[in-house]
């Protein structure tokens, strides 16, 4: 346990790729393979369910501690992490403990969510008082389900393949889908040849980077293949040895909540992989990404709502056919051979294929991209015809070109203390918009911000409060924002009775008054256009 919270000590002491790099390697060198399995499964952001309440965690602090809990919460909104306030708090370790990860994670980490309240309440006393205070703060981020450190999975492969000796794309194929992190699965990731592979297991997604220059920046317009961005699921499906699997991005399998597309997939040629975009698609078109999420999330699905919501595969590449993998081959050979594939099943298949646009400019192209709000896409992908299929994100290959955000002037209502390196600051913002001479709350952001701005709207904050609800102040209405977003529709849960898709701060507005902030009939607009 001690050298794996060391690791992490070392991880978050310092932005220096090179220096993660090499704290990763040497650990992974020297640790047990049992304890180095739970290090990888915890460093590529796998992690239990929160096992203990934070709120039994926060009086079992104060009772260790000593201390009320109107200290606890002051000390935490001045620290701004859970985790790492309790560690702050708890007395010096009366005991001494160094047993190796997997025995705290398997024997004192895991059974803990199946006890009763006060066993929990006597271990996890018994267990701080064998912790050193790093020690605490990883088990503690642990067990709430908030262990996160600055090291993407990427630099965790490459740490790997360079123990191993390995391609990095062997690892990062080996990494996917469904594995238990025990000593046997750590020899297998690193081993030179890993034997009999896990049918069911999908390739590493290759991811595309936005476009923010002109497209001409990119070449000539022959040299690239465009098609539409859906706004769905990325999936794999994957047809092998007679059976079916999908996979999401998130490396989870979601096979048993799509079951039309099972029926389809039984037509796949054996050693099948596609790489797409599940969707609703209804009447001959995409429906919304709301229409989508009743599914998400749904373990098993009614006949109703399977009527209601009928899902599709929009499938745009190829990755695997008759069991060769294809991802070395160029963009321009897999289409061809996906085509070939998919082109027998006919136009009522769930398995479709992802059409590509023919406009022979640039600006033609442009032109086209326009229409897509009402193809209910979010732009354009494109995508070099000559390039492999890569493994994570890779900048150069493969594009998105979305559309335009939409924006609305707000007023800022409500301001939260933010968390890790933005603790002690005002980050987390509630906007509202004016509804029948009002201010209504209408979205929440955090992002947007440079830190010199965060430090402008921090001080505003501070000096305008009016009210304060515990960690959240309400400010006095004179703050305006641009606040951009994907997509909006209307909403039940939500007072203002609309909720947007990944808002954030396109820039402050200090040009406009607050009574310049748009309505809340200019935002209904949105979702009539």
């Amino acid at each position: 346990m001690k050298a794996f919270a060391d690791l992490f000590q070392q991880l978050d002491a310092t932005n220096s790729t090179n220096r993660k790099l090499r704290a990763m390697e040497d650990y992974f060198r020297s640790a047990d393979p049992a304890d180095a399995a739970w290090a990888v499964y915890f460093l590529t952001g796998r992690k239990p369910k929160r096992l203990v309440k934070n709120r039994s965690l926060a009086e079992w602090a104060c009772e260790a501690a000593e201390i009320p809990d109107w200290l606890f919460r002051e000390c935490y909104e001045a620290v701004g992490d859970f985790a790492e306030s309790i560690a702050l708090l708890l007395p010096a370790p009366s005991e001494g403990a160094d047993e190796p990860l997997h025995v705290w994670v398997e024997q004192r980490l895991l059974p803990l969510g199946k006890l009763p309240e006060e066993v929990q309440r006597v271990q996890m006393l018994d267990h701080w008082r064998r912790l050193d205070q790093g020690q605490r703060f990883v088990w503690n981020k642990l067990i709430t389900g908030a262990f996160r450190v600055g090291v993407s999975q990427r630099l965790v492969v490459r740490a790997l393949a360079a123990v191993a000796d390995l391609p990095a794309a062997v690892v990062a194929h080996r990494l996917m889908g469904a594995w238990e992190p025990d000593a046997a699965t750590f020899s297998a990731l690193i081993a030179p040849d890993e034997g009999e592979a896990d049918t069911s297991r999908p390739y590493p997604f290759f991811l595309a980077h936005p476009l923010e220059a002109e497209p001409e920046s990119l070449g000539e317009r022959g040299a690239w293949s465009a098609e539409w961005k859906w706004d769905g699921i990325r999936a794999q499906l994957i047809r092998r040895n007679g059976e079916t699997y999908i996979w999401s991005r998130g490396e989870e399998l979601i096979t048993d909540r799509f079951p039309e597309l099972l029926v389809d997939a039984t037509h796949l040629p054996d050693g099948t992989v596609l790489d797409g975009e599940i969707v609703v698609w209804k009447d001959g078109r995409v429906r919304t990404f709301g229409d989508l999420q009743k599914r998400i999330g749904r373990k098993t699905v009614g006949k109703k709502l399977l009527a209601d919501t009928p899902a599709a595969l929009i499938a745009f590449d190829l990755l695997e056919a008759d069991g060769q993998d294809l991802r070395e081959r160029p963009l321009s050979e897999r289409r061809e051979r996906l085509e070939q594939i998919l082109a027998p099943l006919g136009d009522q298949s769930r398995l479709r294929i992802s059409p590509t646009l023919d406009e022979p400019s640039w600006t033609a192209l442009a032109d086209a991209r326009q229409a897509s709000r009402e193809r209910g896409v979010e732009g354009l992908m494109l995508k070099r015809l000559d390039a492999p299929y890569g493994a994570g994100r890779e900048r150069g290959p493969w594009w998105k070109w979305k559309i335009e955000p939409y924006t609305v002037d707000c007023v800022m209502l409500y301001a939260q203390g933010g968390h890790g390196r933005r603790a002690g600051l005002y980050t987390d913002y509630t906007f509202g918009v004016w509804h029948e001479g009002e201010l209504t709350p209408f979205a929440k952001a955090y992002s947007g911000l440079t830190d010199k701005e965060i430090l402008e709207v921090d001080r505003f904050i501070r000096r305008n409060t009016l009210e304060r609800f515990g960690p959240v102040r309400r400010v006095k209405p004179e703050k305006v924002f641009e606040l951009a977003f994907e997509n909006i529709r209307l909403s039940s849960r939500h007072k203002s009775g609309v909720a947007v898709r990944f808002p954030r701060i396109a820039r402050l507005r200090p040009d406009k008054k607050p009574e310049q902030a748009d309505t809340l009939e200019t935002v209904r607009a949105m979702i009539r256009e």
